[in-house]
């Protein structure tokens, strides 16, 4: 069964593939608005959501489908102590395919292992969110024609921002990229994603932290808001979070084709006056997100009815080790009785499959 975990399982092959479905809905979209009838799409949000949930909701709709599942976990059995293992046990006996998104890291994997239909990460914690990095590639490529040699700057939460993290290991199988980081030293892109995404794959990247030195370069600004559901601290986000606003007095450095995207919501990141430039791809963004997930759904449909036990080319492998258990607090394994999973690194550690908390080497 193939799902949708990272936004590495689609190879550079299919990832295209759906991108072009996407713009062949958008350019044709009563060819498409049968395609699931008969079809049930579960929503399973363990976690407030807007965009990314009416998205699907929407797009399965548009395909001619139905849509069933919850939009808070304390009105389902979850608030009764069901695993994610067993719902989605359940779930699959009354739906065709699953998006999920849940505040625990790694529990669409989880939800993977065990479901008999396909799974979508529709985020999970601040580890991966796969379809707005599909939503965002589909947008670049509407935007400036191509997948490949622009430069672009993330600018704000890039430590917990799943959807940077995303779209940095996407952007990392494409020539030509080149990353500029922009935040705060509180707010730096993680050392592992650094280390074993952009130094792996050889992604030419810099740190700066002002978005000012870098406008004139940027082809995609990339902004974040400061997510204070992702911080410990409260202190430490008061202290940041008005760090990088972006305004049309900054923007009047940028190049009259940069787009400017964001994954929303938005608080006081861009400004309302920055709305009207033709620049300002986000709300067009949002759009994309519809088709993308439209294009995402009919396929891994496809594939479950033409290659029922088709697996997914396994990009880094995974290793059981009994004898370890992830620390992190975020991870689902904190909280539910999972088989510990881990990928090796090229150095000879493990880092665990749910969440990519790294731990030295197992001897």
């Amino acid at each position: 069964m193939r799902h949708l975990i990272e936004p590495t399982d689609l190879t550079v092959e299919e990832t295209g593939a759906i991108i072009s479905l996407a713009e062949d809905i958008i350019a044709d979209r009563d060819k498409y608005r049968d395609a699931c009838r008969g079809k049930k799409l579960a929503t399973l949000f363990y976690e407030p959501s807007t965009r990314t949930r009416l998205s699907f909701t929407a797009a399965m709709m548009e395909l001619g489908g139905n849509v069933i599942g919850f939009s808070d976990a304390a009105s389902s059995s979850v608030s009764k102590g069901e695993t994610v293992a067993d719902t989605v046990r359940v779930i699959s006996c009354f739906a065709d395919i699953i998006a999920m998104r849940h505040f625990k890291e790694g529990a669409p994997l989880v939800a993977s292992r065990f479901a008999g239909i396909p799974v979508i990460n529709a985020g999970d914690g601040s580890h991966a969110h796969p379809t707005q990095t599909l939503t965002d590639l589909l947008t670049i490529k509407r935007e400036k024609g191509r997948l490949d040699n622009f430069t672009i700057g993330f600018c704000g939460d890039l430590k917990f921002g799943r959807t940077v993290h995303s779209l940095i290991k996407a952007l990392s199988r494409y020539e030509g990229v080149r990353v500029i980081l922009i935040a705060p030293d509180e707010l730096r892109l993680p050392e592992y994603m650094r280390r074993e995404v952009c130094d792996k794959h050889g992604i030419d990247y810099r740190e700066v932290s002002t978005m000012e030195e870098v406008m004139p370069e940027l082809d995609v600004l990339y902004m974040t808001r400061v997510q204070k559901e992702r911080f410990l601290d409260e202190e430490e986000f008061n202290r940041v979070k008005d760090s990088f606003v972006l305004d049309p007095q900054k923007l009047s450095a940028a190049k009259k084709d940069m787009i400017i995207l964001h994954p929303l919501p938005r608080v006081n990141e861009i400004t309302q006056a920055v709305d009207a430039d033709p620049r300002a791809a986000y709300f067009r963004q949002v759009e994309n997100g519809k088709f993308v997930r439209m294009a995402l759904i009919l396929t891994l449909l496809r594939k479950a009815e033409e290659c029922p036990g088709e697996e997914a080319p396994a990009a880094e492998p995974l290793e059981s080790h009994s004898g370890i258990r992830c620390t992190n607090g975020r991870c689902i394994s904190s909280t539910e009785d999972v088989e510990p999973l881990f990928r090796r690194t090229d150095d000879g550690a493990c880092r665990c499959a749910y969440c990519e908390r790294r731990y030295e080497p197992v001897r």
